[in-house]
């Protein structure tokens, strides 16, 4: 019998429990055990509750649980949302009937109903997100607090509009819940990964060339904008990558370079490290399924095992490897950049960005730093 290796990607329950608890004013329920709950509080650092259901509750039944826990949360303002786990769903339980005559989101997202991606659209879907055309502003979409580099990307991104006179819609999913019924008309992305499907989407932010085709496309859509500075910060920002890539370049080979992510932060890796560092990109194992646009890129495979991993790495021997404290636990010797959850293993007091002008540069200082140490 085939063993089962422990996935390294968050389910869809942890990716429902994050795009909920990313916005204030829903109390978010996990309606499963405590290792269910304990799993999404931890990497999420938010505050959750949970029905942990104990055998009793399994073999009789949980609806007495759930709506004890909910009755000790009505009346404490906001809206309550209830997370299904695998325990309840493999029961057959009706949550639904359990919550008739109630207001409570219901989001049935059990960790085999997929990976975090589909919890976290499925939660978004039973938030119900509308535009309000008069709404000024652009949304910024993209954001899970189970990204290590939500609070960075937010702050990145609100700055550069800031700097061409556009105000902030709706941050989807970090914002306060009425925001969600009162989007702008127009958005644009941080992490591909999830997209909010709310208002038109003008473009990403990762990477200089997707930053300045969104800012281009922001100055058609507002005719007061004002974008001239940030293609300005642009061209300048890139100027400094180049130079600091080419001064390596001239005392180092260009690396190898092994990269383990979510398909959006793995294209922007691999795209950043071959522009500008020449890099070889000897594969991209995606935690989520791969776009095919990055297949026709870069040797692409879906890896969501830590053994798998393993054996890849020391296959191919890269001389950098972009990914998670998992992969940084196999890595050897070699140099690590980790752009995933979890980081674990280092002391992180900011809240840097990987998008945004601010976010290449952070990206390309820390695998310069990495390879050098490495190297001397």
């Amino acid at each position: 019998m085939p063993e089962c290796e422990t996935p390294l990607w968050p389910c869809a329950m942890t990716g429902a429990a994050a795009c909920l608890a990313g916005f204030e004013g829903i109390s978010v329920i996990i309606h499963g055990s405590s290792g269910c709950y304990y799993y999404p509080k931890t990497l999420l650092n938010a505050n959750l509750h949970g029905t942990f259901i104990l055998e009793n509750e399994v073999v009789f039944g949980s609806a007495d649980r759930l709506r004890e826990v909910i009755r000790d949360l009505s009346g404490k303002g906001g809206q309550i949302a209830v997370v299904t786990t695998c325990v309840p769903a493999v029961l057959g339980e009706d949550i639904k009937s359990v919550l008739d005559g109630t207001d409570v989101i219901l989001v049935d997202s059990p960790g085999f109903a997929g990976e975090l991606e589909t919890g976290y659209r499925a939660a978004l879907a039973a938030i119900a997100p509308n535009v309000s055309p008069q709404r000024k502003g652009v949304n910024i979409d993209g954001v899970s607090l189970s990204d290590p580099f939500y609070e960075g990307n937010i702050q990145e991104v609100s700055r550069l509009l800031r700097r061409a006179g556009i105000p902030v819609g709706t941050v989807f999913c970090r914002d306060w819940a009425e925001m969600a019924g009162h989007a702008a008309p127009f958005t644009i992305g941080t992490n591909d990964d999830f997209v909010s499907g709310v208002g038109k989407y003008l473009g990403g932010t990762l990477g200089f060339l997707a930053l300045k085709a969104t800012f281009e496309r922001l100055a058609e859509v507002y005719e007061n904008a004002d974008v001239d500075p940030v293609l300005t910060e642009i061209e300048l920002q890139e100027e400094q990558v180049i130079r600091a890539c080419d001064r390596y370049l001239s005392r180092y080979d260009p690396p190898g370079v092994a990269i383990f992510a979510g398909s959006a932060y793995a294209s922007f890796a691999a795209d950043i490290l071959t522009r500008y560092l020449d890099a070889e990109i000897l594969i991209v194992g995606t935690r989520n399924d791969p776009p095919q646009k990055m297949a026709a890129k870069y040797p692409v495979e879906k890896m969501t095992g830590l053994e798998q991993i393993s054996k890849k790495i020391e296959e191919i021997s890269p001389d950098l490897v972009i990914g998670s404290a998992f992969e940084r636990s196999v890595n050897g010797n070699r140099a690590f950049v980790g752009i995933i959850p979890p980081l674990r293993g280092r002391i992180r007091l900011t809240n840097p960005p990987l998008v945004g002008t601010g976010g290449t540069l952070h990206f390309v200082e820390n695998v310069l730093n990495s390879c050098m140490d490495i190297k001397t």
